[in-house]
């Protein structure tokens, strides 16, 4: 590939601008801010979201969206999930025939229910989609540190042209054909990060973080195959090694809305004190509506539903998870 464009300049969509620029001649980093755009062609510095990071010089910013993918032959989407669809309708009449959207970004759309692939299929249905989604923290990843990924792709030559363009010696990506579960994987963890941040905040131990973790790719697992995906799928990256990185780091935006509930602050104090976005506190309810049309059991993402979204006391949800009838794992 001669050229790739990366839409979302945050912390992950830099980084990753940065890796793909190891393999293309050109890469065209999107973002809205016209400041931001400057400082990065200037300073090769993304001084907002990624600032001990350099970046290459076949690497160039802009806010013209026409600009950034016109001759791409890979657009990369790392929109936070709940703003996606407003750029999708922004982009759909120009985007190039034939060229995949590979979506970076993890989440379900709090007001549909909708999965991001389901989303550019309203807009786009002839678009060949693709997913990356693992565990990953973007510095680390932008400074080459080694970084494993799953990408899914449906249409496994597409998969494996797109692994080759994207992949390095510290970045790598793994293919499969499972969509579903890859999107299920990266979105719920994102859940399953804040009450593990929660069972630390509140000093429950190490034995209660660890069963958490267990139940909460149960409940991962059991949406997924409801949905059609694999639960082996989400034994690898995607699944399991985005839920160990994402649940126990305080590098995780998730996990640390997570411990400051436990701690006792209030989510409203919490999430004017970020920058960026943790995408658990909007996919909860989400996860919830989706798990409820297809009778899925999943008490945890309820549960952390009903802390954020219905001012249920902390307490009161760990003694009514605690009160559960005993059953088979």
């Amino acid at each position: 590939m001669n050229k790739i464009s990366v839409l979302g300049a945050g912390a992950w969509g830099t980084a990753l601008a940065k890796i793909v620029a190891k393999n293309v001649p050109s890469v065209s980093l999107w973002a809205r801010e016209a400041d931001l755009v400057q400082t990065i062609n200037t300073t090769h510095v993304n001084q907002t979201y990624l600032p001990n990071v350099i970046l290459p010089n076949n690497l160039v910013a802009t806010n013209d969206l026409t600009q950034a993918i016109t001759d791409a032959e890979a657009i990369l989407l790392v929109i936070p999930a709940q703003f996606l669809r407003t750029t999708i309708e922004k982009v759909a009449s120009i985007w190039p025939k034939n060229v995949p959207a590979v979506i970076c970004c993890k989440g379900i759309e709090q007001k549909t229910g909708a999965l991001m692939s389901e989303m550019l299929a309203e807009y786009m249905p002839k678009t060949p989609i693709a997913i990356i989604s693992g565990p990953t923290f973007a510095e680390e990843a932008a400074m080459d540190k080694p970084t494993a990924v799953t990408l899914a792709c449906a249409d496994e030559e597409l998969g494996k042209e797109l692994v080759k363009s994207l992949g390095s010696h510290t970045f790598r990506p793994y293919y499969t054909n499972d969509l579903i579960s890859v999107q299920i994987g990266g979105a719920v963890k994102n859940v399953m990060a804040i009450a593990a941040g929660i069972v630390a905040g509140k000093k429950l131990g190490d034995n209660a973080h660890a069963a958490m973790l267990t139940r909460g790719l149960a409940e991962i697992s059991r949406l997924a195959v409801a949905l059609g995906g694999s639960a082996q799928t989400l034994m690898g990256l995607a699944g399991m090694g985005d839920l160990l990185l994402t649940a126990n780091s305080t590098q995780s935006r998730n996990y640390t809305v997570g411990l400051e509930l436990g701690a006792g602050k209030s989510l409203a104090k919490i999430l004017s004190d970020k920058k960026t976005v943790a995408e658990g506190v909007y996919t909860a309810s989400a996860v919830l509506e989706r798990a409820k049309q297809l009778n899925v059991e999943m008490p945890i993402c309820e549960s952390l539903s009903k802390i954020m979204n219905d001012n249920v006391s902390i307490d009161d949800v760990i003694e009514n998870l605690f009160g559960r009838p005993f059953k088979k794992e």
